[in-house]
């Protein structure tokens, strides 16, 4: 049995059937389908109000996390978040509760006491003393959100949670026939491969160095590979164990992709959130301006209208869809390109992606001469939004990590908040987008600006803005910033050359609407995506 959501549903899987069952209160609602079926053939015949809790959800840490700031929003709107913020970790893991994946109730306790900090908008580091209670984490937390900005910590690892990875990456298993040869033994250049007295072959791990030869070079295949999957995922190499064994971000190295924020099976790298900061705002009758990136069309199961309805019921202001800033990227990225070309410059790439700007920065130095000067579509929105409330604070709503290290460097971005966290905030507040009233935008943005959200939707809105100028260069979408896709970037900076003269790069396959910090499932998002896009009418073909 799996639960979730405080007992809303739970998923059982029997040897010929899935059964669904759906808790509300005393009642309890069964779904049985065929073991066959697949998530999104069971989205599709469940009940409209239940679908938000089947899609959104792949594993038990993206559970775990909404869960967890839900209850949080909760208690902040009872205005009870200090009070009762203490409680919270024994409520959520009560006495006698399994505890699945970790050695006791305290242990769960405290991963949830220390997975509450990061929500709140801290790190470990603001932990100096173990007896600090929560309620004083909270009480940090509000003074802050009234008197300062928010921390500048892009992620956090839990070290409480960072804790079952693997040390070595090399282990030799029962498939070693103690061979003659012994390449694993006399190739390893430490010396750490050793004979038990039946011949097999053993891993001193204090020894090994994790250099792999002893893998390669293995004639039976008997040595796996054990990936730690943060640092797997890293394509920077901006994650490693420090001497307790526990991974470090290295923020010279990150690029702040998100990669490693659902890679980690435990759940130990957070994002530092600025869910309260913008909360406190509201509750203090600030003006707060909602500038909406594209992928929004693909995260819930009701019409954006609603959605943006949702963020004004929220305390929103007003919402300004990103799309609208997107259209000005079009046209200076467009210009600029021609320009360039003009001059003789070999190729240009797209510049909207902030994953990508800081990978060159920081790791392909050689690459910052061929990515455009044109701002993102976040910048020149936020700019639109001070123009139209001068008086107000600007959050940014999308799916990217990265963003929030653009905001940084943007003194006309306040905040950032995710789709993941509006989830969570709505469900915490009790705001269904269903029943929102929806909400119009002011300015009805090109197709082709929505489509910025997926892969070869700036490259594609750029030939549409230039039109029969266009078709003098070839694009390529590099959507994936992949170790071997951040080689290749690499060469093409070095060499000065590239199979296009157009690159689109994006830190996600996929584009922005497979972020890290989207709401909904992947394959049913990229489906809905296009859905709504189709009901874009507006297009580049329709302008003079």
């Amino acid at each position: 049995m799996f639960v979730c959501l405080s007992a809303a549903f739970a998923v059982e899987n029997m040897r010929n059937h899935i059964k669904i069952v759906f808790l509300f209160g005393q009642t309890k609602l069964f779904y049985t389908f065929a073991a066959s079926f697949s998530r999104t053939v069971l989205a599709d015949v469940l009940p409209v109000n239940l679908k938000k809790y089947f899609m959104a959800f792949t594993n038990n840490i993206m559970i775990v996390r909404h869960r967890l700031l839900t209850e949080l929003v909760k208690l902040w709107k009872k205005n009870e978040l200090i009070e009762r913020i203490d409680r919270l970790p024994i409520e959520l893991s009560p006495r006698r509760s399994k505890h699945e994946g970790r050695c006791c109730v305290h242990k769960e306790r405290a991963v949830w006491r220390y997975k509450s900090l990061p929500l709140l908008g801290m790190t470990m580091e603001d932990e100096t003393d173990e007896l600090t209670p929560l309620s004083e984490f909270a009480f940090r937390a509000m003074k802050r959100a009234g008197s300062g900005v928010p921390k500048e910590d892009i992620l956090c690892v839990i070290d409480e949670a960072c804790s079952s990875c693997v040390q070595i990456n090399y282990e030799i298993t029962n498939l070693c026939r103690g061979c003659i040869a012994r390449h694993c033994m006399t190739n390893c250049p430490k010396g750490a491969v050793h004979l038990k007295k039946n011949g097999q072959a053993w891993i001193d791990h204090d020894a090994c160095i994790s250099c792999g030869i002893c893998h390669d070079s293995c004639p039976y295949h008997a040595i796996v590979y054990i990936p730690v999957p943060c640092e797997e995922t890293c394509p920077v190499k901006a994650i490693c164990k420090d001497e307790r064994g526990v991974e470090h971000i290295d923020e010279s190295k990150c690029i702040y992709c998100g990669k490693c924020l659902n890679a980690c099976p435990f759940g130990a790298i957070m994002e530092v959130s600025q869910v309260f900061d913008v909360l406190y705002r509201i509750r203090n009758k600030q003006k707060l301006v909602a500038i909406v990136a594209p992928a929004i069309l693909g995260q819930f199961q009701v019409g954006k209208e609603q959605i943006y309805g949702a963020l004004r019921e929220m305390g929103f202001a007003d919402v300004i869809e990103v799309a609208q800033g997107a259209m000005q990227t079009v046209e200076h990225e467009a210009n600029e390109l021609l320009e360039k070309l003009e001059e003789g410059q070999p190729f240009m790439t797209t510049s909207c992606c902030p994953s990508y700007v800081q990978m060159v920065r920081k790791h392909a130095p050689e690459m910052a001469k061929y990515v455009s000067d044109t701002r993102s579509p976040m910048y020149y929105t936020a700019r639109l939004a001070k123009q139209k409330h001068p008086d107000a604070q600007v959050v940014f709503i999308g799916p990217c990590v990265a963003k929030r290290k653009e905001a940084q460097q943007d003194e006309k971005v306040n905040f950032v908040l995710t789709f993941e966290e509006i989830s969570s905030i709505l469900d915490g507040l009790g705001i269904d987008p269903g029943t929102s009233a929806p909400y119009e935008v002011e300015v009805q943005s090109v197709r082709e600006a929505h489509s910025f959200a997926q892969t070869g939707g700036v490259a594609g809105a750029v030939k549409s803005y230039l039109k029969e100028k266009a078709n003098s260069f070839q694009v390529l979408p590099v959507a994936n910033l992949s170790k071997k896709n951040i080689a290749m970037l690499r060469a093409y900076g070095k060499s000065g050359k590239a199979p296009a003269k157009f690159l689109e790069v994006m830190a996600c396959e996929g584009g922005c609407i497979t972020g890290p910090c989207v709401h909904n499932e992947l394959r049913a998002g990229k489906r809905k995506f296009e859905k709504e896009l189709g009901k874009e009418t507006k297009t580049y073909e329709d302008m003079d």
